[in-house]
């Protein structure tokens, strides 16, 4: 029996030209019993290859359940034809392989969990020792992480007669005579015409290390039609055009996924090494099955996880109803604590409740969001301040005991201060108990179009034009030969055809690893024994090398720790008036439903309010009319493209506004949809929909979930189809409707918003919304503190607050600091002070040196270059900005001063007086900026100008139908 244990994925990047799932197939269709996945100092495509071989059993066992239920289907087999094939499920053998620096390549292979964990301890120090993306491995470190792998020697690329490659045979010697025992000796093909010699060579060379031989393709593809592809990525790997390549192309297909008469037929006269690799495959049982993700106890001392959550969820509630808790809350808060602990989910609710706690009392403002988050229990924990009761979800949406799948948190924190809650998480549980999940970056559109096309030899203006065609997410495929005509290509031309062919090829294909926006991962064991724990491009951050469908499917739960700016704004804001009203809010003390800030969103007046400030938002503000918390938690959901592309936003008006009768196809769809008056615009009720009306099994609903939620990546909304048309149909509904509804669940697809979400991102909403109605120049200021954020630069925010009667003071070297603040306008208000931070170029260091310095005020621009320290390129910025106007200086007066302090590289000759003599400068007669000039300088400076809008100058010539060159 043969088994492939060397097969390299395109999980080594630029590498492999197939992916794990290929090669899952392709190993049953040649009816291998299991094949080991090696790709190069990586485990990263492992689940992959794992998930294939789980759902190719899932489908064999429903095929036979099928037929053991219903018959052969089709006409009889005749007489005396052989019995239908069992089809072979192939077992993944996880595997990885090394390269050390001192030459030696291996492939490991895991004989037991022990195994496992010593191969990710090894590839973690590898990797930590070095930089993203790279691997730097010693000899040496086998030594201490050996225990269960067994080791798989590849000889060098050249062999001298003697057989011996330099340093190379003594190595393999030393390293033989300690592992040994657990040693072959890797014996393969190279399809030169030379193999016979070789494998004979390579043969005696195993007899000097007391190694057995092993045979193996070592495949770098599942098929052959993927050398050309192979061949692109080493192109694009070496930087370098596919005519370029020399040896670095493939000489032939061969290099591919390998049956074991292939194997045979390659090895006569050494069919041992052929049956050794099926004879090790045996012993090699190790699956991704067995290992048993642990979530860090959070026991605390004398008090179980369950307790714990109980009182603290008690203890949260009592504050959120200080008078009584209502019974329905109660009632809830039971149900959900029941099932949390039937489903032994304390320890998660209690790691989000720490995470969140830590942030409170370092100030940081967070917000939970996610169905389990908007829960009873994370509302009396404090993780969310939605009260659950605004809305109708269900609790079992995400935790739910029949999937039996974790669940969903995610956290926002404000976005300048959230990696002080990652360094907290990992100083909390160490560098080898939690690490930031990865994403893996795939070839889209634009980028395999870039890469395959410069690999491919074509003119960079032809790329461009190639590109410019694809908008987003948008695949190379929808480069139609129209467009391609459109754009002057010639969609015959054979350079360009091939090139087209395997752009649609690599597209999928992964591109290397990259962080996940905050996914972590936390252990109760070490982590680094479940997967390799690697270090980030940022610096102070740790990785895995598995992305979250990975770790979903290994059933490993993570914290979502986020980050969001409009966080950071709000608490800049309720600092403000803490600071200067005195008045102390958090996000669940602002006055609720209060109609005047309902009125000034009826207006569209929400330039930097959270979410309801593009354009789009802005439009359809006065037709909705919001006048209520969930009017706005359907305004968060509706002006997506989900709800925009499925025609929901038009109905739901018409409706709103009485121009079109509500109605329901049946009392079941009325409860689902009754509360978005016919419409579906959340995800639960899309699930609902197809639970009710299609007759959905929960499990299938969860998958058309899934899929709405994946659909950029996998496309797959649209395999739903048949199956809900025909249980709509069966339950009565006609198929225009039907095909209405699943139109609308499609457009999901693009983009589909959970309720759950909304309504946290409502809060946010009307938090944002209640700052800027009453207090517009605090919420002008925390914006402009807390950029970039949001659609609007700050000349509009500036703008939209002098508009709302707030008095915006300029920059100014006698008062202003880094940040934008607040100070009396002598009238008993406020007026907004610009900061520094709004010059362009200028560091914060300098402004803090400004203000530390000032005392009583600066006399002169030479007073703030001899007391703040500054260098004349710093002060030259600050007259370029107009800041000592307060000293009575004209910006043309503070540069010129400026320009006259003397720089480190003036000569010592003229440096001082001449025959002790002062020279005395003649002072400069410098014109007047008119307005236009200063104007376009401020732009220039600041980006902005309190004196006029550029059009205002422009406004005489436009009116006296003057054209503006």
């Amino acid at each position: 029996m043969f088994i492939e244990l060397c097969a390299i994925s395109n999980f080594t990047f630029l590498t492999g030209a197939s992916h794990p799932e290929e090669y899952m197939h392709q190993a049953a269709r040649l009816g291998l019993e299991a094949l080991a996945i090696a790709d190069v100092n990586s485990v990263a495509g492992i689940v992959r290859a794992h998930v294939a071989a789980r759902q190719m059993a899932a489908e064999v066992a429903q095929r036979a359940e099928i037929l053991a239920r219903d018959g052969l289907i089709g006409p009889p087999a005749p007489p005396g034809s052989p019995p239908p094939v069992t089809p072979v499920l192939p077992r993944l053998i996880p595997a990885a392989g090394l390269v050390f620096v001192e030459g030696l390549r291996v492939t490991a292979l895991p004989e037991s969990r022990q195994g496992w964990a010593s191969l990710c301890r090894l590839l973690t120090k590898g990797r930590l020792r070095a930089e993203k993306g790279d691997c730097v491995l010693h000899l040496s470190d086998l030594d201490a992480h050996h225990a269960g792998l067994h080791l798989l020697l590849h000889p060098p690329e050249a062999l001298s007669a003697t057989g011996g490659a330099g340093e190379w045979w003594s190595r393999a010697d030393r390293l033989s005579r300690r592992f040994g025992h657990a040693m072959h000796l890797v014996l393969q093909p190279r399809y030169d015409g030379q193999d016979r010699v070789r494998l004979e060579r390579l043969t005696v060379l195993a007899g000097e290390l007391g190694l057995p031989t092993l045979a193996s393709a070592a495949p770098l593809m599942h098929r052959g039609r993927r050398r050309r592809l192979r061949d692109v990525m080493t192109a694009i790997r070496l930087k370098t055009r596919v005519d370029a390549l020399g040896r670095a192309a493939l000489a032939n297909a061969e290099q591919r996924l390998r049956s074991e008469a292939e194997m045979l037929r390659l090895f006569r006269g050494f069919e041992d090494a052929v049956h050794r690799a099926g004879a090790l495959a045996g012993r090699l049982t190790f699956s991704l099955d067995e290992l048993r993700y642990e979530y860090p106890s959070e026991v605390a001392p004398g008090e179980t996880p369950t307790a714990r959550l109980r009182r603290l969820a008690e203890k949260g509630l009592r504050l959120r109803y200080p008078g009584r808790v209502p019974d329905r809350v109660r009632g809830m808060l039971e149900h959900e604590l029941e099932l949390i602990a039937r489903l032994k989910y304390e320890p998660y609710f209690l790691t989000v409740h720490d995470v969140v706690a830590f942030a409170r009392s370092r100030g940081i403002l967070c917000q939970g969001r996610g169905s389990a988050a908007n829960s009873v229990t994370c509302y009396a924990l404090g993780v969310t301040e939605v009260s659950p009761e605004i809305g109708t979800m269900v609790f079992e949406r995400f935790v739910s005991e029949a999937r039996d799948e974790p669940p969903d948190i995610d956290v926002d924190f404000e976005h300048e201060r959230r990696e002080e809650v990652i360094q907290h998480i990992y100083e909390r549980y160490g560098r080898h108990r939690a690490g930031l999940c990865a994403t893996v970056v795939h070839y889209r559109g634009k980028r395999a179009i870039r890469e395959v096309g410069r690999a491919m030899g074509l003119s960079e203006d032809t790329i461009s034009a190639l590109s410019s065609q694809l908008w987003g997410f948008y695949a190379a495929g929808a480069l139609e030969h129209q467009r391609m005509r459109e754009i002057g290509l010639d969609p015959s031309d054979r350079r360009l055809k091939q090139t087209m062919a395997l752009v649609h090829e690599i597209e999928g294909f992964p591109r290397h690893l990259s962080q996940h926006v905050g996914g972590f991962i936390m252990t109760e064991g070490r982590l680094d024994e479940l997967v390799p724990i690697e270090n980030a491009t940022m610096e102070d951050r740790t990785v895995i090398c598995w992305d979250k469908d990975d770790i979903d499917a290994l059933g490993i739960l993570k914290v979502d720790v986020l980050s969001l700016g409009m966080l950071t704004c709000l608490r800049k804001a309720l600092d403000l008036i803490r600071q200067h009203l005195g008045v102390d809010h958090s996000l669940a003390s602002l006055p609720p439903e209060d109609p005047k800030v309902y009125d000034m969103l009826c207006k569209a007046d929400s330039v930097g309010v959270f979410q309801v400030e593009s354009r789009a938002q802005m439009n359809f503000l006065p037709r909705m009319r919001p006048r209520n918390f969930y009017d706005l938690v359907i305004e968060v959901a509706i002006i997506r493209p989900g709800p925009i592309q499925g025609d929901m936003v038009h109905p739901f008006i018409r409706r709103r506004n009485g121009e079109e009768k509500v109605e329901f196809p049946s009392d079941a769809l009325g409860e689902v949809l009754g509360k978005t008056l016919g419409v579906p615009l959340f995800q639960e009720q899309a699930m609902q929909i197809a639970i009710i009306g299609a007759g959905f099994s929960p499990t299938e609903a969860d998958q058309l979930r899934r899929s709405l939620a994946t659909f950029k990546k996998h496309g797959s909304v649209s395999a739903f189809r048949t199956r809900f048309i025909k249980g709509m149909r069966a339950n009565g509904y006609d198929d225009d409707f039907a095909e209405r509804c699943f139109s609308q669940i499609e457009g999901f697809g693009s983009y589909g918003f959970p309720e759950s979400h909304a309504a946290s991102f409502a809060l946010l909403v009307y938090a944002s919304a209640w700052i800027k109605c009453h207090h517009p120049g605090l919420f002008a200021c925390a914006l402009l503190n807390s950029q970039p954020m949001g659609f609007y630069a700050p000349a509009q925010i500036i703008r939209d607050a002098r508009q709302h009667g707030v008095e915006v003071r300029p920059i100014c070297v006698q008062a202003s600091y880094w940040d934008n603040v607040m100070e009396p306008d002598g009238r008993g208000g406020l007026a907004l002070r610009l900061g520094f931070r709004q010059i362009k170029g200028l560091k914060e260091e300098d402004a803090s040196w400004i203000a530390a310095a000032r005392g009583n005020g600066y006399a002169s621009v030479e007073d703030l270059w001899r007391r703040a320290g500054l260098t004349p390129f710093v002060i030259a910025r600050l007259a370029e900005a107009d800041v000592f106007a307060g000293l009575g200086l004209s910006r043309r007066e503070a540069l010129w001063a400026a320009k006259a302090i003397p720089t480190a590289e003036a000569l010592p000759l003229f440096a001082g007086d001449l025959d002790g003599e002062g020279i005395v400068e003649p002072a400069a007669v410098l014109p007047e900026m008119t307005l236009g000039e200063q104007v376009v300088e401020d732009y220039v400076a600041m980006r902005f100008s309190l004196r006029a809008h550029p059009m205002a100058l422009l406004r005489p010539l436009l009116d006296a139908g003057v054209t503006v060159e």
